[in-house]
């Protein structure tokens, strides 16, 4: 297969350009009227918004000729196995280690960890989320096979998040409902879409254009029932540590 790598590659760099330039031009407004910032930092600021221009503009024709082609072959290859079953450990791997590659996660994790001093580990916040990523790819390649409306997934697993609000912090309850839409990032909504648009193609009464799509919305779903879990799970660490705070206390006051 004869490969063209920056073929409509002006298409895509025009598409950054268009998405970019209201920031631009945003930052400009402020610049000159309320900001006032030092011609060194200007110049900062602008290698950064060229380099999220090229980085962008890259990452995207990566896109339209791997993630998308390479998505879609897996998907019809692995949808023509004799046991589609097979997928369900497949699935939830291949969901697990996407997080890893979704930049917008790391970011997360990173800015959790560094405004709760610690509290929250990061490691621990980024298995959460592979889990609950994974958890979701099962639950998508269970809808197509079994054909499964996706409000049966949707509908009750928000009742569960909404319910869980109740047991969790609030600091979880914010971080949970932002995991949601991290998650949902240029990997899950590239080459894992593009997987899930194979398989439906190939699998025997299924409609591509009905039950390829809907894998996003899971997606962002997963993660946020998996964070209030987490939540509630260091809730109850904290009710623990309190308890023995005060006896402590109460026992150091009693023998003076």
């Amino acid at each position: 297969m004869k490969l063209h790598i920056f073929e409509g590659f002006t298409d895509v760099l025009l598409e950054v350009f268009s998405a970019l330039a209201p920031l631009a031009i945003l930052f400009m407004f402020f610049q000159l009227f309320f900001l006032k910032l030092p011609i060194k930092r200007i110049i900062d600021i602008g290698i950064g918004f060229l380099l999220t221009f090229l980085g962008l503009s890259i990452f995207l024709q990566g896109v339209h000729i791997g993630f998308l082609p390479v998505g879609e072959l897996m998907g019809q290859k692995l949808g023509s196995l004799p046991n589609k079953w097979i997928l369900l450990p497949i699935g939830f791997i291949i969901g697990f280690f996407v997080v890893y590659a979704e930049p917008a996660v790391s970011v997360l994790i990173n800015q959790v960890e560094k405004v709760s001093g610690g509290y929250i580990p990061g490691k621990i916040l980024l298995y959460t989320l592979s889990i609950g990523v994974g958890l979701a790819i099962i639950a998508a390649f269970v809808r197509i096979f079994l054909g499964i409306s996706l409000w049966y997934f949707i509908v009750p697993g928000y009742i569960i998040a909404l319910i869980m609000v109740k047991f969790s912090s609030k600091t979880f309850t914010s971080i949970a409902f932002d995991s949601g839409g991290v998650a949902t990032g240029p990997m899950t909504a590239t080459f894992l879409l593009a997987l899930f648009v194979g398989v439906a193609s190939v699998t025997e009464g299924r409609d591509p254009l009905l039950d390829g799509f809907g894998m996003v919305a899971l997606v962002a779903l997963a993660p946020i029932l998996s964070v209030l879990t987490l939540g509630t799970l260091f809730g109850r660490k904290e009710k623990k540590q309190n308890a023995a705070n005060q006896a402590r206390v109460k026992a150091d006051h009693h023998d003076r």
